[in-house]
């Protein structure tokens, strides 16, 4: 059955091919562009760091003076007779809109009545920026009533291929459209907020609702901003962006939001469009559902994280800081702290495409791969710090099944499990471990074994690795295999891990000792 109902259920990774965003498109990575460039200024490149929107750009030899052949050109603006100088038509003037100049932004007084106001305002003229009041607290107590003009022909389209590739999502029970309330009215066109450090809230005793809803053709930035207490009985307990929408989110913090949703989630936000997501905090927030997921975020479109913490978020089902499910999600430079679930209780990567990078998954707890959990899905790991997680059943730092999982140039460390693998846990999955290190993790259930690495059904290969200082209660310690190939090369250290390294494994360790 499948995690989303009707049509906000998102579609697998391999129908958005070739991926194209709404300005850039996957290129060398899993994920770049979406309105801006969040994805590659991550990935290092310090030229597109802070980069919001696509950009026109010019070549060097089309800019002004010096221009080869015309050493006299004057700079674009005036000619030499102080008259306005007609421009290429390529575009506005300036890049930007096609009046010339920038949108100014519409200052929002302290009264939860004048940002609705302001917002149907902004959708009527087709788009705008609003600047909130430094500070204020925008309380609001009521859903926001207003029809839906939502496209039943994307919907329709979506519904029917939806259903052709996942013949059992028939049986999901229909979406009930009172359960997808919004406190504010819903975003159709492009919408920019300043949040200036308010608060939006939704009152104590109100009503079951979010605060945002972003519909096809809408594109909703929102900067500077605290969400706190949405609550909502669909997905995204605060913000949902639906598959033909896009949203920015920067410096935000959502606090203690709920999805109630009983197959999908999103404590937080919900993403089933494009989404960049920058310095941005999610703390306390909960997919409560019957099996709920991604208690901070659930992404089943496109997503790129980066600089972000996800903190104290939980999940019935899986991902208690972040869940991807059917879709391509990026996550850079960010933190994972004492969140949990049944399964991934950091991050969860389920029939979906996840790349993480520079991060760190600490603390957290789950029955299944406490820090990290993989199912049926790609996980590309690089420079990762998970340490300290603790599974109640396999897999304290990683668990993966049926999953592709490169894991390079990481520490795997101090991490529990009451079951079987410690550090690591891979069934029917091929792991790939790559100038890492698997350090004094604990198998300590009563059978437990495989204190640093356990592998069965798959293949599982270290190249200058180090596997040492792991314990268990039944041999062995180091690296325990069953029915899986295991490669590890004449580089790697298999040493100290207590009773034993490899003696007790049922597929012989090559370069291991004892």
């Amino acid at each position: 059955m499948s995690t989303y109902h009707r049509s906000r259920r998102a579609t697998r990774p391999r129908r958005r091919s070739p991926w194209f965003l709404a300005g850039g498109l996957v290129a060398g990575g899993l994920v770049a562009g979406t309105a801006g460039a969040a994805g590659a200024a991550a990935a290092g490149d310090p030229a597109l760091a802070g980069a919001g929107r696509p950009a026109m750009v010019m070549r060097a030899d089309e800019t002004g003076p010096g221009h080869p052949g015309e050493p006299d050109r004057e700079p674009r603006g005036k000619d030499r007779e102080g008259r306005p100088e007609e421009r290429d038509a390529v575009g506005p003037p300036d890049g930007g809109r096609p009046d010339g100049g920038h949108r100014e932004a519409v200052a929002v007084p302290c009264d939860s009545g004048e940002l609705i106001a302001a917002l149907v305002r902004v959708n009527a003229e087709g788009g705008g920026d609003l600047r909130l009041a430094p500070k204020c607290r925008y309380t609001l107590t009521h859903a926001f009533a207003q029809p839906d003009d939502y496209d039943g022909g994307i919907r329709d389209a979506r519904e029917a291929a939806d259903s052709a590739e996942n013949p059992g999502d028939a049986e999901a029970p229909r979406r009930n459209p009172q359960h997808d309330k919004a406190g504010l009215p819903v975003i159709y066109h492009p919408i920019t907020i300043h949040g200036e450090g308010a608060t939006i809230e939704r009152g104590v005793h109100a009503e079951e609702f979010r605060f945002f809803t972003v519909r096809d053709g809408g594109d909703l930035t929102l900067r500077e901003v605290i969400l706190r207490n949405g609550r909502s009985l669909a997905e995204g307990g605060s913000i949902h962006v639906v598959h033909g929408a896009s949203a920015i989110v920067e410096r935000t913090t959502i606090i203690g939001s709920t999805s109630l949703s009983a197959e999908g989630g999103g404590g937080g936000i919900f993403n089933d469009g494009n989404m960049v997501v920058t310095d941005s905090t999610f703390i306390g927030n909960r997919a409560a559902g019957t099996a709920g997921k991604g208690g901070g975020l659930l992404n089943g479109g496109v997503l790129a994280v980066h600089g972000s913490h996800f903190r104290d978020n939980s999940a019935v089902g899986y991902g208690g800081g972040l869940g991807n499910y059917r879709g391509a999600a990026e996550v850079h430079t960010s933190t994972f702290v004492h969140n949990d679930a049944a399964q991934g209780g950091g991050l969860a990567s389920f029939s979906a495409r996840t790349r993480v990078v520079e991060t760190k998954v600490l603390g957290n707890i789950a029955q299944v791969g406490g820090g990290i959990a993989n199912s049926d899905a790609l996980i590309f790991l690089r420079r990762l710090e998970i340490r300290d997680n603790t599974a109640t059943g396999n897999g304290g730092g990683i668990s993966t099944f049926q999953g592709l999982v490169p894991l390079d140039d990481s520490i795997v460390a101090g991490n529990t499990a009451r079951g079987k693998g410690g550090g690591v846990y891979a069934e029917k999955s091929n792991v790939l471990v790559r100038r890492s290190g698997v350090h004094g993790n604990d198998a300590v259930g009563t059978a437990s074994t495989g204190g640093g690495i356990f592998a069965t059904l798959g293949q599982f290969s270290l190249y200058r690795s180090a596997v040492t200082g792991n314990s268990a209660t039944v041999q062995p310690a180091g690296v325990f295999a069953d029915k899986a190939r295991v490669r590890v090369d004449d580089e790697t250290d298999l040493v100290d891990n207590e009773p034993t390294n490899c003696a007790g494994s049922r597929v012989p360790i090559a370069h291991c000792f004892r």
